[in-house]
């Protein structure tokens, strides 16, 4: 599994992870296992919520890394209406006592909300002096969110912004992308495969590129994908896997090379919309 820096971090992390929003829906011994099979396969790069499932996501994620808590990077977020000061330290208490663990290895501020940055900042370095996270980011914040956090929290900070990024929604590459890229900042993109059942069908002009490209590689069309959206060197996926089979797919990717003519060929087939426009988000 290729492996990058992760922002300012420095860290190692696997560039194919693991994502978790609706796994508690799965069944689930099932998605233990998949987590499980995950990691076994370099996918060490787990994220998740205190949103998901109310709880449930982190709860399963725990009992998925039991024993194995050193090999992961383990990624949670606190939602905008617990970001004040003490919120988020409260927060952050309650995903690490789900998770079983002692800390996280990124916490995120979900998306920005009615608490000032400069209080949700300043409970992140609380919890990043006693060590309950080694790190922290933000998610679905757009170039001008960006600005505000480095205004504030200065250079090295955020360490990763997770945004909605996949084959049909491309909005991040007008400003999102090269602010991070800029200032060292990890990309994660959650959905990477598109949302509930939106991947490409194999009926489909784009699904028959992505089909011609991965059967010249002897791999899969989300193969393809997912490969194809971590060319920008800032960039990590977390795609979700409810079945350990899925997620020896998902994997896969992390060893797939695509040419430059099979990167011209998918974007081609699913087109960049350069007219700039806000941050998507779901």
């Amino acid at each position: 599994m290729e492996r990058r820096w992760f922002g300012s971090t420095k860290r190692e992390v696997s560039v194919i992870g693991q994502g978790t929003w609706y796994i508690e829906q799965a069944n689930r011994a099932t998605a233990i296992a998949a987590l499980r099979r995950g990691v076994d396969l370099g996918m060490t790069h787990i994220d998740t919520a205190e949103m998901y499932g109310a709880g449930a996501a982190e709860e399963l994620v725990g009992e998925a890394v039991a024993g194995r808590r050193d090999e992961i990077f383990l990624v949670s977020k606190v939602l905008p209406e617990h970001a004040s000061r003490s919120g988020v330290v409260a927060a952050c208490e309650m995903s690490l006592a789900r998770l079983r663990t002692d800390r996280v290895d990124c916490y995120l501020l979900h998306w920005r909300g009615r608490h000032p940055l400069e209080d949700t900042i300043a409970g992140f370095d609380q919890l990043q002096r006693e060590g309950k996270i080694l790190s922290w980011g933000v998610s679905n914040f757009d170039a001008p969110d960006l600005d505000k956090v480095l205004m504030v929290a200065g250079k090295g900070h955020p360490a990763c912004n997770q945004v909605l990024y996949h084959l049909g929604e491309r909005a991040i590459e007008h400003a999102v992308i090269p602010w991070c890229e800029e200032n060292d900042v990890a990309v994660v993109a959650y959905s990477p495969l598109g949302h509930r059942g939106g991947f490409p069908g194999p009926h489909t002009a784009g699904g028959r590129v992505l089909k011609a490209i991965a059967d010249a590689h002897g791999a899969t069309p989300r193969q393809v994908a997912l490969r194809f959206l971590v060319r920008w060197p800032s960039l990590f996926v977390i795609p979700k896997a409810s079945s350990p089979e899925h997620a020896v797919e998902n994997a896969g990717a992390g060893e797939l090379r695509l040419s430059d003519a099979d990167l011209a060929r998918i974007d081609e087939a699913f087109p960049f919309d350069h007219r700039p426009r806000g941050l998507p988000m779901i």
